[in-house]
């Protein structure tokens, strides 16, 4: 069996805390004070996400991978907003499902969402092997038949890149980095219900 779990890519980075809200001569403002100002905080971080639906013109919810690394992303669409994590390897999947100018509101195999410039992605696709169940082990296969012989093993929540998608199976490439020796990479078949990363019924070349 090749791959085990190499899914952390991310690093989480503190978020800031703002200071507390001054009132008068520097004194503590009082409780309406502080809610009626997190609710124009809030209303300012709404407001823009909903002011453009789709720019590119693309498909949402859509699959795509990071481009380069480090990435960072933020809680909100543009540069003044905190940073949440930050992902330190590229070709990782993820989910884009909004989207804000240049921004793309992203969510990855762990269910965590934050923005990331739409530069710092990348058209190309990747998917993890069954994540949500530990104990699986999918067959890599020669071709699109269950009945054949496995070239390899794939372990839960290992990386592999899409080639293409009928549907039913995905052709995809799976690379073993062994600690010390040579990688080897190899090609096969997947079934498509066993990825994260492309949906059940998707088609692409």
């Amino acid at each position: 069996m090749i791959g085990q779990k190499h899914r952390v890519c991310k690093v989480m980075s503190k978020a800031k805390v703002p200071a507390p809200h001054a009132g008068p001569a520097g004194r503590p403002a009082g409780p309406l004070a502080c809610l009626l100002a997190v609710f124009c905080l809030l209303a300012a971080m709404v407001a823009p996400v909903l002011a453009q639906d789709n720019p590119s013109g693309l498909p949402l919810p859509r699959f795509a991978t990071t481009r380069s690394t480090p990435i960072n992303v933020r809680v909100g669409p543009g540069t003044r907003y905190d940073i949440s994590w930050i992902y330190v390897k590229e070709g990782v999947p993820v989910e884009i499902i909004q989207e804000f100018d240049t921004w793309r509101r992203i969510r990855d195999v762990d269910g965590s969402e934050g923005w990331v410039h739409q530069n710092l992605l990348s058209g190309d696709r990747a998917a993890y092997i069954a994540p949500w169940d530990a104990t699986i082990e999918v067959p890599l296969l020669p071709d699109r038949n269950e009945e054949a012989s496995a070239r390899a093993i794939l372990a839960s929540g290992f990386r592999v890149d899409l080639s293409e998608c009928d549907g039913s199976w995905c052709e995809v490439s799976a690379t073993h980095r062994p600690e010390g020796e040579r990688a080897a990479t190899y090609h096969g078949y997947v079934r498509q219900d066993q990825l994260w990363g492309v949906y059940r019924t998707e088609v692409f070349d």
